[in-house]
């Protein structure tokens, strides 16, 4: 029995992850359909976090009842006239109700207020992912371009030998103006166990051997990746591949590359101790910068520098911009991910279902906070993203009904509407169904 205990330990953080997030992203969807729908004239009658037996409730001086229920794997806005959760008609309610309480219902709002409304679910996700990505730039900053020293990595005392303030000058005799030379010097000097720097120290000109810049150490690393799942942690430098010492992080990636699949044995130095970590790299379909996807093995480790850079502050102006930059990032690779899945030219593995993404909200939780609120943001703006496909039952098909109300001037059907639901409801059941089989049956 107690052997379990891990297990389920493991378990629970990950499912505590994964409602945590799954949380923070539907209030602030469900949240945006209120308040754009309240602010419009419509009035809201339950705002629901979680589905089936409410566990907790009250109803506010508008007349809202908010709730938490028991299954907190989504939620919803019921409005007046609502029929139930996906914001289907309800003919008879909707019927009943004077001119002024249609107004105020879902269904006898005005196009403008209806649109609205709907939008904003999707619009709020990608505002709060602009949010989080700056507030972690703001948090963390930003290297500076001033090839410096920072903070010095924990590292095995013969690598170690810069020390934190020292400016690079220089690397094999190639001149050193920015950061950016070191890592351009780093991808292509051959690999050795040393090299001579040129530094400043103090105001005095100094030579000095020291590591590799780019050495195989763990910057990061990949959740659901072969690296997490055999125990490699950041900070972790790789000594060995099946014997052979590496001093270089393209070395790490040659052998992983050349493996095709085989497992690999690394010798791992962390915090002052060798240990052995046997691992097998694993195809994936990775965003190419030309465009489109390439496929390559990996680990799912990334690499850095044998010091951490001097970092300076990112102010509020460029943090937002960055971070609405790095929002269209997600959108323009999670579509163009889609499309080659769609068309076969990727696997269609990619595509993860809710154990998958509770796999990874774990994952990411237990490398701290900072890569935890990383991955809401990602996630939110896939679910603002999925939330605007053009399919009923889902915010873009509820704006693809309003689209074709502005065209001819009047709504779809109640009986088109039903239809329209229920084919929608289907597709998206099936795509559910389709992403838990990925979950459960691809490598």
């Amino acid at each position: 029995m107690t052997d379990l205990i891990p297990t389920f330990g493991g378990f629970a953080f990950t499912l505590v992850a994964f409602v945590a997030a799954l949380s923070i992203i539907v209030a602030i969807h469900e949240y945006g359909h209120y308040i754009v729908g309240r602010w419009s004239g419509i009035h809201a009658e339950v705002f629901s976090l979680g589905f089936g037996p409410v566990l907790f409730s009250r109803v506010d001086r508008h007349g809202t009842k908010w709730q938490v229920a028991a299954l907190p794997f989504g939620g919803y806005v019921k409005f007046l006239g609502d029929a139930d959760a996906a914001s289907g008609k309800d003919a008879a309610a909707v019927d009943a109700l004077d001119a002024e309480e249609r107004r105020r219902s879902m269904h006898g709002a005005p196009l403008w207020a209806r649109a609205a409304t709907v939008a904003a679910g999707p619009v709020f996700n990608f505002i709060l992912s602009i949010l989080i990505f700056a507030g972690v730039m703001m948090l963390s900053g930003q290297a500076s371009e001033d090839p410096v020293v920072g903070d010095l990595r924990p590292m095995p005392s013969e690598m170690q030998l810069l020390q934190q303030g020292d400016l690079i000058t220089a690397i094999e005799g190639e001149t050193v103006d920015n950061l950016a030379d070191v890592f351009e010097l780093g991808r292509t000097l051959p690999p050795a166990e040393t090299l001579t720097y040129d530094i400043q120290r103090n105001g005095s000109d100094l030579s000095l051997e020291a590591s590799f810049p780019l050495i195989p150490v763990v910057d990061s690393v990949t959740p659901r990746s072969a690296a997490m799942d055999a125990g490699l942690e950041r900070g972790d430098v790789i000594r060995t591949i099946n014997g052979d010492p590496v001093y270089a992080f393209e070395q790490l990636r040659t052998a992983v590359e050349a493996s095709q699949g085989a497992e690999l044995a690394l010798e791992v130095w962390r915090d002052g101790e060798m240990i052995d970590i046997t691992l097998a790299p694993r195809r994936m379909d990775l965003p190419s910068p030309e465009g489109g996807f390439e496929t390559r093995w990996l680990i799912g480790v990334t690499g850095g520098l044998f010091f951490d850079p001097e970092i300076t502050r990112v102010g509020l102006g460029p943090a937002i911009t960055g971070g609405a930059a790095t929002v269209v990032n997600v959108i323009q690779t999670s579509l163009s991910g889609l499309w080659h899945m769609i068309t076969g030219a990727i696997s269609s593995c990619n595509l993860q279902g809710p154990i998958g993404i509770a796999e990874t909200s774990g994952a990411a939780a237990s490398q701290g906070l900072e890569s935890f609120f990383w991955f809401v943001a990602v996630l939110s703006t896939a679910v603002g993203l999925l939330n605007l496909f053009p399919i009923p039952v889902l915010d873009g098909g509820h704006l693809l009904f309003h689209a074709f109300e502005a065209v001819t001037g009047r709504p779809p059907s109640d009986k088109a509407m039903r239809i329209f639901m229920t084919v929608g409801l289907t597709l998206i059941l099936s795509l559910m169904l389709f992403a838990l089989t990925n979950d459960l049956f691809c490598p």
